[in-house]
C-alpha cells in the first residue's frame, strides 16, 4: 500500500455504503436441495449486516447531524456573547487592520476544534527539534554538545562565518539525510561500516506527514502542547514577577535609581561600545552558560550556594538599592496644578427698551459675537447652576470657590474678541455691540412695530421708514452704539491632578483647561 496515499478525509470521497441484492445475479445456476437451502440462509445473514451496517451508518449520520445542530447553537450563543470586530469601537481603535486580517472568520467552535486537530497533527517537528536541542545543551551526549560549542566558538569569531550556518544545517541535517533515505544499505547481517552509494535509488523519498487523528504521535503531540503551555505560563509569570515591580514604577524612587543608571549607561555604551571586545564577550558567555548545564557543575553549584542563599543575597542587594533610593531620590510629592475657567452668560430681550439681565448658562466657551456657534444660531451649551459646574476627568478641585476674573480686557485681547463693550470697572461684562440706527428717537419703536407685524399699513408709510433705517455696524457709528443680547464674564479656579477611577462616569463637564 502506498504511504503516500491521501485518506478518504484528504480525498474528500463519501463513506462507502454496501448494497446486498437479494439475487446473485443470472451467470449462477441455483442447485436444488441442501445447497440452495445454505445459499438463501447466508443471504439472509448477509442482508442482517448489511441491515446493521446501514443502521449504524444512519445513527452516525444522526449524531453528526445533532452534534452540528449543537455546534450551531453553541456558535449562536458565543456570537451573542463575544462581540463580532465590526463591534469594536471606532475611537478606541484608530489604526485601520490589514484586509487579510479583516477577513479572517470570527470564532467558532467547530472551527477552533479544526484548526487545533490539525494543529496538533503538524506541530510534532517542532518538539522534535525542542527536544533535540534541549539534549544538546544538557551534556545527554558530550560529543555532540562539544561540536556544537566548536561551531560557535568559530562564529564568535568570525562572525561573517554566520550566513554559512543556515546552508551548512540544510545540506547536512535536511539533504543528506534525504538522500540516504532513498539509498538505503543492502539487507546484509555482516557488520559493515560503509557501503556504495551509487546506483539508482531505492526507497521512496521521506515526506513529512501529519500525524493521523487518535494516533500515538498524536497523542505525544498533544501531551508535549500541553506542557509547553504550562512552561510558557510559569515563565511570563515569572517574567513579569521580576520585571514588572523594579520597572513600572509602582515604587518611584526605586525605579527612579534604576532609570537614571540605565541612561548613564546608555550614555557610557554609545561612547565606548567599539572598544569593547564583543566576539570574546560572546565567546566567553556562551561556554559559560552552556558549561554551567553540565551535570558536574551543578552539583558544583547547588552544594556551594543553596536556594535559600542566593534569596538572602538577592534580598540584600534589593534592600540597599531601596535604602540608596530613599536616601538619595527626591520626588516632587505636591501634585500638579492648573487654572480652569467658566463664563457666565446673560441675556435679554433686545427688542424691550426696558428688559434686564436674566442668567442664562454656565458655559466653557465665551460665546463671543464672532464665534462660529452664534454665528451659525447655535445655543450655548452648558449648565443653569453654579454648583452643576464639575472639574475635568481626572481632575479635582483645589480651592473652595470660583474667583471672577478683573482682568476682563485681557482675556479679550487674548481671544482677539471684536464687536463688545469691555468693563474695566465694576462687575467686570463683556457685552455685545448691537446694529444702530441713525435715527435714535424711532429707533425700538420702528423695530417693535415690524416685529408685530410684516405688512406696513400703506406704501408711503414702507418707504419713509426705508430711507430712516440707514443700518451702521459699531465700528461706523460715531459714538453711539446699543449694547445687544448676549454679555458674559469669566469665572477662574484651580485644580489639582486626581488617579483616574476606570468605573466612575463623571458626565457632562463645562469646564476646560486654560
Amino acid at each position: 500500500m502506498d504511504e503516500n496515499r491521501p485518506t478518504s478525509e484528504e480525498r474528500d470521497d463519501g463513506m462507502p455504503i454496501i448494497r446486498v441484492t437479494s439475487h446473485d445475479g443470472a451467470a449462477r445456476t441455483p442447485s436444488p436441495g441442501k445447497s440452495t437451502h445454505i445459499r438463501s440462509k447466508s443471504q439472509d445473514m448477509l442482508s442482517r449486516g448489511a441491515s446493521k451496517v446501514l443502521d449504524k451508518i444512519d445513527n452516525r449520520k444522526t449524531e453528526r447531524s445533532s452534534s452540528s445542530m449543537q455546534d450551531r447553537l453553541l456558535n449562536l450563543l458565543l456570537s451573542q456573547v463575544i462581540p463580532a470586530d465590526g463591534a469594536v469601537d471606532t475611537e478606541k481603535s484608530n489604526t485601520k487592520r490589514p484586509r487579510t486580517y479583516a477577513e479572517k472568520p470570527n470564532f467558532s467552535v467547530g472551527t477552533m476544534s479544526y484548526n487545533f486537530r490539525r494543529f496538533n497533527a503538524r506541530i510534532g517537528p517542532v518538539f522534535v527539534f525542542q527536544n533535540r536541542v534541549f539534549r544538546v545543551l544538557s551534556w545527554r551526549k558530550p560529543s555532540h554538545t562539544l561540536s556544537f560549542l566548536a561551531v560557535y566558538s568559530f562564529v564568535c569569531l568570525d562572525p561573517y562565518l554566520l550566513v554559512v550556518v543556515p546552508l551548512a544545517i540544510c545540506l547536512f541535517f535536511i539533504m543528506v539525510p534525504a538522500f540516504l533515505a532513498r539509498h538505503p544499505p543492502p539487507p546484509s547481517t555482516l557488520p559493515s561500516e560503509l557501503y556504495p552509494l551509487g546506483g539508482p535509488p531505492l526507497a521512496p523519498a521521506t515526506r513529512i506527514k501529519p500525524a493521523p487523528d487518535l494516533s500515538k504521535d498524536f497523542f505525544r503531540n498533544m501531551r508535549d502542547l500541553q506542557n509547553s503551555m504550562e512552561d510558557f505560563s510559569r515563565l511570563h509569570d515569572e517574567i513579569l514577577k521580576r520585571l514588572l515591580p523594579p520597572t513600572n514604577f509602582s515604587d518611584e524612587a526605586y525605579t527612579s535609581v534604576l532609570f537614571i543608571v540605565m541612561f548613564f549607561a546608555v550614555l557610557l555604551l554609545f561612547v565606548t561600545a567599539h572598544l569593547i571586545p564583543w566576539r570574546f564577550v560572546f565567546l566567553l558567555g556562551g561556554w559559560a552558560v552552556i558549561g554551567s548545564n553540565h551535570p558536574f557543575v551543578q552539583d558544583l553549584l547547588e552544594q556551594k550556594a543553596s536556594p535559600e542563599t542566593i534569596a538572602q543575597q538577592q534580598s540584600e542587594v534589593q534592600s540597599q538599592l531601596h535604602a540608596f533610593a530613599e536616601a538619595d531620590i527626591i520626588l516632587d510629592p505636591a501634585p500638579e496644578k492648573r487654572e480652569v475657567e467658566i463664563f457666565e452668560l446673560q441675556h435679554r430681550n433686545p427688542y424691550d427698551r426696558e428688559a434686564e439681565w436674566e442668567p442664562w448658562v454656565f458655559t466653557p466657551h465665551p460665546y463671543d459675537p464672532m464665534s462660529p456657534a452664534m454665528i451659525a444660531g447655535d445655543r450655548p451649551k452648558g449648565t443653569r447652576f453654579f454648583e452643576d459646574v464639575v472639574p475635568p476627568r481626572g481632575w479635582k478641585f483645589a480651592d473652595k470657590k470660583w474667583t471672577l476674573d478683573l482682568l476682563s480686557r485681557e482675556w479679550v485681547e487674548e481671544r482677539c474678541i471684536t464687536g463688545v463693550e469691555v468693563e474695566v470697572e465694576g462687575e467686570r461684562w463683556v457685552s455685545d455691540l448691537a446694529y444702530e440706527f441713525e435715527d435714535d428717537e424711532d429707533d425700538l419703536d420702528s423695530l417693535a412695530e415690524s416685529h408685530k407685524s410684516k405688512k406696513m399699513k400703506n406704501k408711503e408709510i414702507g418707504k419713509e421708514k426705508e430711507k430712516k433705517k440707514a443700518i451702521v455696524t459699531w465700528e461706523e457709528g460715531h459714538g453711539r452704539h446699543k449694547l445687544g443680547e448676549w454679555r458674559r464674564r469669566r469665572w477662574v479656579r484651580l485644580v489639582q491632578r486626581v488617579a483616574i477611577d476606570a468605573g466612575k462616569d463623571d458626565g457632562i463637564t463645562v469646564v476646560s483647561n486654560e
